[in-house]
């Protein structure tokens, strides 16, 4: 059974044809994931997408706070 940062990976790699789909599903999932999980997305995200989604990945990811 996938896990949930799995699910989200994979939703994030279909919708990665629409810059605000992708962004509408990245700030659904940080919302849904603890913050371990978060920064391994992070990390995914910026090697998958950084040279296309930069700004994207940069926004979302700097609203994320970790108590």
């Amino acid at each position: 059974m996938a896990t949930m940062l799995e699910y989200i990976k994979m939703i994030l790699e279909k919708v990665s044809f629409d810059k605000a789909l992708f962004e509408k599903e990245l700030r659904k999932a940080l919302k849904s994931l603890v913050p371990e999980e978060i920064k391994v997305l992070k990390a995914w995200c910026y090697e998958h997408f950084g040279s296309v989604y930069r700004m994207v990945l940069n926004r979302c990811f700097s609203r994320v706070r970790f108590s």
